[in-house]
């Protein structure tokens, strides 16, 4: 292939291959007739051969022209043409410089093809390919990513390929949204399509190549992200939930009750509990009864849970260990009824985490812990016939962040301190003020409550472990009979009345050097 100038490219060589079908004048060397392939971008030509052009009854097929999207070309040819006809005008753009000169411009994205009329009848039909420049968008990821040397691009109709290996799934990623700026910036550029047909044309006439009248441009080109990670990295989250909750409580109160010719009854009992605990009465021969109510209380709730879970870097895992439970929920059947559903609801211990292993180390997490268990009070309900019930209620503690920690490492990534006051006195009118007698009279509640709440999470690089690992399970051996019934023990010492068959028996010791924590050697 010769160039002659910036923006002129001569394709001697398919012509060439060509005249002798077409019927052209012009010296032809004596050569092997094996027709050559005319690659056209921007201003550069390559050729490479390919098999020789069928022929039909009414053209001859000529080489495929690729063109790029957004850039133009000049194509001169050694014999005048008579007249010319495309397919697509929504793909390419041709202009008729001269008899012997076409000018082409890639529009948008797809194939169509370019028919040629010469003087004396001869007929050729050209593939015309337009696609993005891949060398262009390969040489700008690896200006901006010079570390990964095995990516590849490769045009395919509308979309582009990113091919080869690289070292994380980060860079992948990386790769991906570098390679959709790219098209999305010659997506903004694209031609709107005109108006064309089969037309006689003369010199320095403007026409455009294809034939769907003037249809919309589509959606541009898209990116398909076929890069694999040379080596998978598995990444264990181990995560802590620790929270202590304490209660204090005290409570006094009074209700006295006085029998004679008229009746006195006054109450300033907190009625805090239900039924009588902490509550005493004293009874008088004539009837008068004196009850008092006094209680202090302290309740404590410790919760610590642990799970750990593990991903390979990029994608996502859940766990969740605690049941379900079903709670009816009043829905209107649109005829002006309710129709009582019952929806799902979980709880217990649960993970939901994404890692993604990058540079030096650093993971970067995106965490959800959660720890929820059944609420002793439950929750009232009235029914639409005016029963009331209690309905179970979940108390949850749940947090979701985005974090980035190196292997190892541990973080708070969520806490609370709750610290809550309650005070309340009920006392009769005059005689509750009254010092110290007073305190007959009136009824007092102090609660407390303070509670704290923590998560911790702690990412680790891991590898899978020998096949030969000891489970917890492994050393546990059923009680026999005797040692169940008559020493009321949960664990047998081995041996006993328990078949041989149905004893659990230990795995053999590994040969390597176990793991010192989380059942995983750390990487």
């Amino acid at each position: 292939m010769k160039k002659t100038s910036h923006t002129e490219i001569m394709v001697a060589a398919w012509m060439l291959a060509t005249s002798a079908t077409l019927g052209m004048t012009g010296p032809v060397q004596a050569q092997t007739q094996t027709q050559k392939k005319v690659v056209i971008k921007g201003n550069t030509a390559t050729t490479s051969p390919v098999s020789a052009a069928s022929s039909t009854d009414f053209a001859t097929v000529g080489p495929a022209l690729e063109l790029v999207i957004g850039k133009s070309t000049l194509m001169r040819l050694p014999s005048p043409i008579e007249r010319i006809s495309v397919g697509n005008p929504n793909i390419a753009d041709v202009s008729l410089i001269s008899p012997v000169e076409l000018y082409l411009l890639g529009k948008n994205y797809g194939s169509t093809n370019l028919v040629i009329w010469r003087k004396g009848g001869a007929t050729t039909a050209i593939d015309v390919n337009v696609s993005i420049d891949a060398d262009r968008m390969e040489k700008k990821l690896r200006e901006l990513l010079p570390d990964e040397k095995g990516i590849q691009v490769r045009p395919a109709a509308d979309s582009v390929i990113l091919t080869g290996v690289v070292s994380s799934a980060m860079k992948a990623k990386y790769a991906e949204d570098i390679a959709n700026a790219f098209v999305r910036e010659i997506n903004k550029n694209l031609v709107l399509p005109v108006t064309a047909g089969d037309v006689k044309v003369k010199a320095g006439t403007t026409i455009a190549v294809g034939g769907e009248g003037s249809a919309g441009v589509g959606g541009g080109a898209k990116v398909v992200n076929l890069l694999q990670v040379a080596q998978a990295q598995q990444v264990m989250l181990e995560v802590k939930v620790a929270e202590v909750s304490k209660t204090l409580l005290d409570k006094l109160g009074a209700n006295l009750n006085v029998s004679g010719g008229v009746g006195m009854t006054y109450g300033v009992l907190s009625n805090f509990l239900s039924g009588g605990a902490g509550k005493f009465s004293i009874k008088a021969d004539n009837g008068n009864i004196l009850t008092l109510d006094a209680e202090k209380k302290d309740g404590l709730i410790k919760v610590l849970a642990e799970p750990n879970i593990i991903s390979i870097s990029g994608q996502e895992a859940s766990f969740l260990a605690g049941g379900k439970i079903f709670i009816p929920v009043a829905r209107s059947n649109g005829v002006g009824g309710t129709t009582i559903t019952l929806e799902e609801k979980e709880f217990g211990v649960g993970l939901k985490f994404t890692p993604t292993v990058l540079e030096g180390g650093r993971i970067h997490l995106q965490v959800a812990p959660e720890v929820s268990e059944l609420s002793q009070t439950g929750s009232p309900f009235t029914s639409v016939d005016g029963t009331t019930s209690i309905l179970p209620s979940v108390t949850t503690r749940r947090v979701q962040t985005t974090v980035q920690l190196m292997d190892g490492q541990t973080f708070a990534i969520a806490g609370l301190i709750k610290n809550n006051v309650s005070e309340s006195v009920k006392r009769v009118p005059l005689f509750g003020e009254i010092p110290i007698l007073g305190a007959l009279f009136r009824s007092s509640e102090f609660q407390n409550d303070r509670t704290e709440l923590m998560f911790l999470i702690t990412p680790r690089l891991v590898k899978p472990l020998d096949s030969n690992y000891i489970l917890p399970t492994d050393n546990f051996t059923p009680p026999s009979r005797s040692e169940y019934f008559l020493g009321n023990k949960l664990e047998g010492s081995g041996n006993g009345d328990v078949p041989a068959d149905k004893r659990s028996k230990p795995a053999p010791q590994p040969q390597v050097p176990q793991p010192q924590s989380g059942g995983f050697e750390v990487k």
